[in-house]
């Protein structure tokens, strides 16, 4: 397992490879996604992003990457899904991760706690790395002032309030990077090495 300091330094400048397929999905397989992230590696990723403690689990004990990881989990007609729940997080636990990323956008959650009220509930179990996703500036501001270690765009044009920014969010970076100390994760949408360089070069410690 990396300690905070190694798993920041691992990942500046870098690119982290999303290796995720749900239940209905041709490639769901925990096998194939560590397929895919040995690929990844092979590819020169420096940086995992996997979705359930299996597939987490398959990918840790075969690549030698620092791993964020999530448990995406539907509950009724939330909108709130990216490890929405302090039950979530304790599944994750056994797997040791680096990492762990939750929606903090301020859509209400499934379980009608405050973002505050979840991280409390979090840092009482785990003390690694803790990752906000978020959509739009305000809830960057809000989630280094909580106590993120970091911040995702990950939901930027994904919330009701944020349908109509640009793909990837070059702005919300620029923004992000002005008003925010902790390292920003640019998510989503990053589809050639233009644009992959263009949210490094506006202040993404890695994409």
């Amino acid at each position: 397992m990396y300690n905070s300091e190694k798993v920041l330094k691992a990942i500046k400048g870098g690119l982290i490879v999303s290796c995720q397929a749900l239940e209905d999905e041709p490639l769901h397989s925990s096998y194939i996604m560590m397929r895919m992230a040995k690929a990844a590696l092979v590819g020169g990723a420096i940086g995992i992003r996997a979705n359930s403690p299996e597939d987490c689990k398959e990918i840790k004990n075969n690549v030698n990457l620092p791993m964020i990881s999530i448990y995406k989990r539907v509950y009724g007609t939330s909108n709130v899904y990216i490890t929405p729940t302090i039950n979530e997080v304790k599944e994750l636990l056994p797997i040791k991760p680096e990492i762990i990323a939750v929606d903090a956008t301020r859509r209400e959650r499934p379980d009608g706690k405050s973002l505050e009220e979840f991280f409390k509930e979090i840092r009482e179990v785990y003390d690694g790395l803790l990752l906000a996703d978020i959509s739009d500036l305000e809830e960057g501001i809000k989630a280094e002032k909580i106590g993120f270690d970091m911040v995702s765009t990950t939901l930027s044009g994904y919330t009701d309030y944020t349908l109509d920014r640009s793909k990837p969010d070059i702005e919300l970076i620029k923004s992000l990077r002005e008003s925010i100390k902790i390292p920003i994760i640019a998510e989503g949408n990053i589809d050639s090495p233009e644009n992959a360089m263009k949210c490094l070069e506006a202040g993404a410690w890695a994409i």
